[in-house]
């Protein structure tokens, strides 16, 4: 069953309008709003934002043959709510069966989108029907984190460390299984990117099966998807860029300590595409 990523872009313009706050005095008093309250509403102060409560209300974690990943919940049209993941959380799904485990730990049956395909972006939308009421994630700009931003990244690890030698799976742990990490930017490459769109490295603790997950601003906005952790096996290499070219060694032992996420900008620039 396939659906038109006509919401997803819909849903994209109305949430960008956030970003154009020099317009918003203009906006208002067209609506009929009188200049005293338009200077009122510029003066109140912001509402603190618990993002970590964001994150948990809008990530599931996807439930594939043989193991799981994390997502996150970018639309809804009636009872139909499209999951943003990654590609190889899913790829490996035998026979394409997948389950979703929304925040509240309820498990549902759940189908990959058809079309359509989303480039060389290591990225997929899942579906799944349900007639509850979840939390749909804001849709930020990842073009604008700067060095040292704060960004927190979620999801479902698929294990546990309980001590140096032992290691206990969570796949029966229902929604407790869920975890976020604060950290910073610290790269972002904006002309350049590693293979299948990864190019956003930030400092949080990103382990197996939080990729697919959110990566979320300081106002709980989405601006990327998790998808590759630190200290690769690879070594260099994990870290050839998508033009064939290597970074430089002192470039790299930043990179290998950096976990990565795809910018949400590319994923949105596809569909309007």
């Amino acid at each position: 069953m396939s659906i038109s990523l006509g919401i997803v872009i819909i849903s994209v313009f109305i949430q960008s309008c956030s970003l154009l706050p020099a317009n918003e005095s203009v906006i208002y008093l067209k609506a009929g709003r009188s200049e005293s309250s338009v200077k009122q509403s510029q003066i109140t102060p912001k509402k603190n934002i618990n993002v970590p409560e964001i994150a948990k209300k809008v990530t599931v974690r996807i439930l594939t043959e043989p193991g799981a990943g994390s997502g996150v919940i970018i639309s809804r049209q009636g009872k139909t709510y499209t999951v943003l993941t990654c590609q190889h959380v899913v790829a490996e799904s035998k026979k394409g069966k997948y389950n979703i485990m929304s925040a509240d730990g309820e498990i549902h049956s759940a189908r990959l989108k058809s079309s359509p395909k989303l480039g060389d972006l290591d990225l997929a939308l899942v579906e799944f029907d349900s007639e509850k009421s979840y939390q749909i994630v804001k849709l930020g700009n990842s073009n604008i984190l700067s060095a040292g931003a704060s960004v927190y990244a979620a999801g479902f690890p698929n294990y546990n460390t309980i001590d140096k030698n032992t290691i206990e799976d969570t796949f029966d742990w229902g929604a407790k299984a869920f975890k976020s990490t604060k950290g910073n930017v610290s790269l972002l490459y904006t002309k350049r990117s590693l293979p299948e769109g990864y190019s956003l490295g930030y400092t949080n603790e990103v382990t197996l099966g939080m990729s697919g997950g959110p990566v979320l601003n300081d106002k709980g906005e989405l601006v990327g998807i998790n998808g590759r952790l630190k200290y690769p096996i690879q070594g260099i290499d994990g870290f050839t860029f998508a033009d064939g070219k290597k970074p430089s060694e002192q470039e790299f032992q930043k990179m290998e300590s950096l976990s990565w996420a795809i910018p949400i900008v590319k994923f949105i620039a596809l569909t309007e595409r």
